[in-house]
């Protein structure tokens, strides 16, 4: 098919009947979720008053994908795709109904939203990389980063109905309501897989080249899937970019909150235009980043060198209206160099190992998710909102830089052969140093 022919829309993975019925349910599952989670932090806040009680809920929450993630990988790819994501959306329905019910009856306290919470957390483990998958099945591999791209649109709106939803809900209905609310939506979802249908050059049917069969189930282990990632220089260049980005860059809500608030003397309000617009860039990014096709490593590196030395600019901003100005490109470049980086995590490994593969990223995302804002906090305290933005974003564009740097010097160098007239080739010098 010739190139001018081969669609770019961001929208060509809903051409696809699956996709939009995915696309559908996770819109329902994702305002439902958000329902939740807002109305889970006022109620923990009104059973206990402590702001930091609401914290341990969230950390709860999340503290399953440190440790369980490897065996929640292995289980989607031991397990049938489509009746993982079915079990566990009901899974996690039959604990949203369980909370409401517990609510209605005025029986809840933080205990039990705590054990709760951690159940969530460990269907989660399962439940994430799951989904993930099953929407890359009902696409062909090149429109993966279009679906991806949909996805964090549909994320974005879901979030914005769901906490939009909450109050009304709560004030309607009362508390219990928004849950029940959400074991719905997880019901939804579960009623849906059944209908889908994977695309007939899906990325699921298109293993790596050079990937071997797939193995027997008594072979699907977590030490392969931990394997194969760290012997895959792609992946391990990838995490690294990331990491990196994640600690010293990207924790937009902690550093501008401060830069705003402080040198730039703003308030609460200005800090909420900030965070509009870079929800804005965000959408922005995810449209942008729908039109790729094939996105490399190379490509999320030099989108998270641009977006780190926007970083570096925004940090010297003299006012707010400059500030303004950069931080919608900064969340543009973060959205696009997210979704190119999602797609080459989802599609490079071969499809029996993909699911490991997600397993193991979520624990290493979660170690920086953990451990980057205290880190930002001291370098914050050390050299101020400006000092962490500049010193923050050398630091990613630096390291990105050196690495690109190194990988390119340790590329074998082309040599042209060209024959001689007694039918030998000069340049047999050239070989020996090419090798």
């Amino acid at each position: 098919m010739p190139s001018a022919a081969v669609s770019r829309s961001p929208w060509r993975s809903l051409r696809h009947r699956g996709m939009r019925w995915w696309s559908a349910a996770n819109f329902v599952s994702n305002a439902g979720t958000w329902m939740q989670l807002t109305v889970q932090n006022l109620l923990v806040l009104h059973i206990t008053g402590s702001a930091a009680a609401t914290g341990l809920s969230m950390s709860v929450q999340a503290a399953p994908a440190l440790f369980v993630s490897l065996l929640g990988g292995a289980a989607v790819d031991r397990w049938p795709r489509k009746l993982t994501v079915t079990v566990s959306q009901a899974l996690l329905g039959a604990v949203a109904f369980t909370t409401a019910l517990l609510v209605a009856l005025d029986r809840i306290d933080l205990t039990a939203l705590l054990v709760l919470a951690a159940v969530t957390g460990v269907i989660a483990t399962v439940d994430g990389p799951a989904c993930a998958l099953l929407g890359n099945d009902l696409v062909p591999s090149e429109d993966v980063p279009s679906a991806i791209g949909v996805g964090a649109l549909v994320h974005g709106a879901g979030r914005l109905a769901g906490t939009g939803l909450a109050g009304m809900t709560v004030g309607f209905f009362g508390t219990a309501a928004a849950y029940a609310a959400n074991g719905l939506s997880f019901l939804f979802v579960a009623s849906v897989v059944p209908l889908l249908r994977p695309a007939a050059q899906a990325a699921a049917a298109r293993p790596a080249t050079g990937a071997r069969a797939v193995p027997a189930r008594a072979e699907l282990t977590v030490r392969e899937g931990l394997a194969f990632f760290a012997r895959r220089p792609r992946l391990v260049a990838l995490a690294g970019i990331t990491g990196i980005s994640s600690v010293f860059g990207r924790n937009y809500g902690l550093t501008l909150a401060v830069l705003v608030t402080g040198p730039l003397a703003g308030g609460a309000g200005t800090f909420g235009t900030v965070s509009t617009v870079l929800a804005v860039g965000g959408i922005l990014g995810a449209v942008l980043g729908a039109r790729l096709r094939r996105p490399s490593v190379r490509t999320v590196g030099l989108l998270a060198m641009a977006g780190a030395l926007l970083q570096v600019v925004a940090g010297l901003s003299p006012s707010l209206a400059v500030l303004l100005v950069l931080v919608l490109p900064m969340a543009v470049v973060e959205s696009v160099s997210d979704t190119a980086g999602t797609a080459v995590l989802q599609t490079d490994p071969p499809p029996h190992l993909r699911g490991r593969v997600l397993g193991v990223w979520s624990s290493v995302g979660t170690v920086w998710s953990l451990g980057g804002p205290p880190l930002l906090g001291l370098l914050m305290q050390w050299a101020g909102a400006r000092g962490a933005l500049v010193a923050g974003g050398l630091v990613v564009a630096g390291s990105i830089g050196a690495g690109l740097l190194a990988r390119r010097r340790g590329e074998p160098v082309p040599v042209t052969l060209t024959a001689a007239r007694d039918g030998d080739v000069t340049g047999r010098e050239l070989l020996g140093t090419a090798a």
